[in-house]
């Protein structure tokens, strides 16, 4: 009953409470001394108000050992709390009156003169009522683990929850297309409508008990599941964007299966979790992350906070904060001729086993026609290094959970030969834990990740089934098999103390590449100089106009861009003196000019095609774009220049 570890004396004390209240209920059920009932409901209540009083003093420094989510745990105990109250008071209420049901009637009188007869009575009752439950638990395996049951009966009203769920009323007959692990089903109805339903209000349709209307009792037990169900108490909690990700990966499955059925790609591969996710809106992204945060209160930052002896923004340690190197894979395998391969690249984010816990960072992988089935990372480059080819990755984040670690999901976007369809594909997922048991972050080391088919959530698939993980006798022969599993090699890098210092000056929760780290830091000091020094009163909430500030972060979902301003800052800050480099005030003076010279007149230009994802013929002409600019730029010493007429 309870959901979290509480001190061992809370734990017996709530233990009792509810074994007490479960006695209680069976009593007042079989109904053997209904004078005692009201008085037991009393006791009862009594118990339940004591035991919320100690819920309430309750405090997080009380627990013998650290418990996570500790308020929200709290709250779901004191729910329970207050539900057990209010079903005690029913109960009381009901045996106290004078007028009750017609079976209490009958059993006062079976006490009074028949109540051996009465015993009978309820042991035929309790039969019937075992062998009911016995019958609902197998029809629940029958449902759950007979695959070759595709239709089921509703026995409750459902609206859609969102967009992917299916509505229906009671009675109707639902062909099931796929069982889910989470509960929720893919399902059809009789006018080939499909969607997610879930499979609480599910029951074997059977055609010979259609006809059998049902009893009083039965209809009132159904109304009951379904206010529960309704409740929310059966159907298990879901995160919208998470499982709207997964809603619409589900509805590109058919296409998936297809591919999988010609020979165009391994069944172990998946339509892209957290390209979906990326795609869904703005909370996944870098440029939401990069922004400041808010407190509860709204009227102050939370992770922005001014130092005014140092005359810079406060640096905040927080509990994940390293450098992971990507690198490279092995062994991934490879798509049929049917499809075109656009891009091959790794998508990364923090995860707790059940949400993405921060943004989700991609890096492009580099491959040679010679063996391609290995990727690499960071190639070697003429000039610098495009963030989007930078396997070197920052990851910062505060998150008390300790499950969390890195996901890895490694994918292809692609287009179909035959139709021209384009889409995403994840080809494997890996999970590094950041934390052991004891919560210490995990030693600084190179790893290697086998690849797990599926998605994140799935557990126990193969990304290429064709070549098997089971265990052998022969050392030799698992040596051989664990050498062609699909792997990916990344590395965590100790901190030198100068790093901490720099990653301390970013944002509580954010991942990003190195090599534009130095940009990141000088944005977050200026947005602390608008923001907080130079501002007239904290309180004020006047509209501040600042292109910096309104612009940046977009340069964070366009590399291109990003890239033609680290290449304009190189160039200028060659020309620095080693007193100016030192200089806050002067770089940050200087970073505001080369801004307002580079990239800010290209994310206002017309002339710059869309930024659209592997797309090669978008990018060619985006990067020449931004080529002629920054070159008119240097001869003309001014980007007002290039545009006038």
């Amino acid at each position: 009953m309870l959901s979290c570890l509480w001190g061992s004396a809370w734990v017996w004390k709530c233990d009792r409470l509810y074994w007490a209240a479960a006695d209680c209920c069976v009593r007042l059920l079989q109904c053997y001394s209904t004078e005692g009932a009201p008085l037991r409901c009393v006791e009862l209540k009594k118990l339940v108000d004591e035991n919320m009083h100690t819920l309430k003093n309750l405090e997080k420094a009380d627990e013998p050992a650290p418990v996570g989510n500790y308020n929200q745990r709290k709250e779901e105990e004191e729910k329970e709390l207050l539900k057990l109250t209010q079903q005690l008071q029913k109960l009381a209420a009901v045996f106290s009156h004078e007028s009750v049901s017609k079976d209490y009637t009958i059993d006062r009188e079976c006490q009074s003169g028949h109540h051996i007869e009465q015993e009978n009575e309820e042991e035929d009752e309790d039969d019937e009522v075992e062998s009911s439950e016995e019958e609902d638990e197998v029809e629940d395996d029958e449902l759950e683990n007979q695959p070759t049951i595709k239709e089921c009966i509703t026995v409750g009203d459902f609206d859609a929850q969102q967009e992917g769920d299916l509505s229906f009323k009671k009675g109707e007959v639902l062909l099931i297309l796929d069982k889910k692990p989470d509960g929720w089903w893919m399902a059809e109805n009789s006018k080939g409508e499909r969607g997610l339903v879930p499979k609480t209000y599910l029951a074997v349709y059977k055609k010979e008990g259609l006809e059998q209307e049902p009893s009083e009792e039965e209809t009132d037990d159904d109304i009951e599941v379904v206010d529960e169900t309704a409740d929310g108490t059966k159907i298990k909690e879901r995160t919208d964007s998470h499982w709207s990700a997964l809603r619409k990966a589900i509805r590109e499955n058919d296409a998936i299966d297809v591919l999988a059925t010609m020979g165009a790609v391994p069944s172990g591969f998946r339509p892209s979790t957290l390209s979906q996710l990326f795609e869904e809106g703005n909370q996944f992204r870098a440029s939401y992350f990069l922004q400041p945060e808010l407190t509860t209160s709204q009227l102050a930052f939370k992770d922005l906070v001014w130092n005014p002896e140092k005359g810079s923004i406060q640096p905040r340690p927080t509990r994940i904060s390293l450098i992971i190197t990507l690198w490279s894979c092995k062994m991934i395998p490879l798509p049929g001729v049917s499809i075109q391969v656009l891009s091959r690249h790794v998508r990364l984010c923090l995860f707790d086993g059940n949400r993405v816990l921060s943004n989700i960072h991609t890096v492009r992988a580099m491959w040679q026609p010679k063996n391609p089935k290995s990727w690499t990372f960071s190639p070697r480059v003429t000039g610098i290094l495009p963030s989007l080819l930078d396997g070197d990755c920052f990851i910062r984040s505060n998150s008390p959970s300790p499950d969390i670690g890195i996901l890895f999901e490694l994918g292809i976007t692609y287009i179909r030969n035959s139709t021209g369809e384009r889409g995403e594909l994840s080809c494997g997922w890996a999970f590094l834990k950041l934390l052991d048991s004891s919560g210490i972050p995990v030693s600084s080391k190179t790893f290697e990740l086998l690849l797990n088919g599926g998605t994140p959530y799935e557990r126990g698939v193969e990304v290429d089934p064709s070549i098997s993980r089971r265990a052998s006798d022969s050392i030799f022969h698992q040596m051989i098999t664990l050498k062609k599993q699909p792997q990916l090699f990344v590395k965590l890098r100790s901190l030198s103390t100068q790093s901490k210092d720099i990653l301390n000056l970013l944002p509580e929760t954010l991942i990003g590449s190195m090599c534009y780290i130095h940009l990141l830091i000088l944005y977050r000091q200026i947005l602390g100089d608008v923001l907080l020094k130079d501002r007239i009163s904290a309180q004020s909430a006047d509209l501040i106009s600042n292109p910096i500030l309104a612009t940046f972060p977009k340069l964070m979902e366009q590399p291109d861009l990003m890239d033609a301003f680290r290449s304009a800052w190189a160039e200028k800050e060659s020309t620095l003196k080693r007193s100016e480099k030192r200089d806050q005030e002067f770089l940050k003076t200087v970073f505001t000019l080369v801004y307002h010279d580079s990239v800010f007149p290209l994310l206002q230009s017309t002339f710059l095609p869309k930024h659209k994802w592997a797309d090669e013929e978008s990018e060619a002409s985006r990067w020449k774009v931004i080529a002629d600019f920054l070159k008119q730029t240097r001869e003309n010493d001014a980007a007002m220049e290039v545009w006038k007429p």
